[in-house]
């Protein structure tokens, strides 16, 4: 199959059982009937865990600031398919 874009031939690579057809060129992607579905099945999750309340600054003195805490930003399920 070609790209509809710039008519080069298409690589198909496969990424966690779901086809991935794709131009080298252009980095288009183009899914076959079925494989949208897979996608969208599989980024919706199963069990949300319950929110973690994050912790509470403790005072250690009266010149002690608030310690900050940072959380790592879940990364999406595309990722893993793709290079972002």
């Amino acid at each position: 199959m070609q790209c509809p874009v710039d008519k080069i031939d298409l690589v198909m690579t496969d990424r966690q059982g779901i086809e991935i057809d794709y131009c080298p060129k252009c980095r288009g992607v183009w899914l076959d009937r079925g494989e949208l579905d897979k996608l969208i099945e599989r980024s919706v999750p199963t069990a949300t865990p319950p929110a973690a309340t994050p912790p509470t600054p403790t005072q250690h003195g009266p010149h002690s600031a608030p310690v900050q805490t940072y959380r790592k930003k879940k990364e999406s399920f595309l990722s893993e398919l793709f290079d972002f």
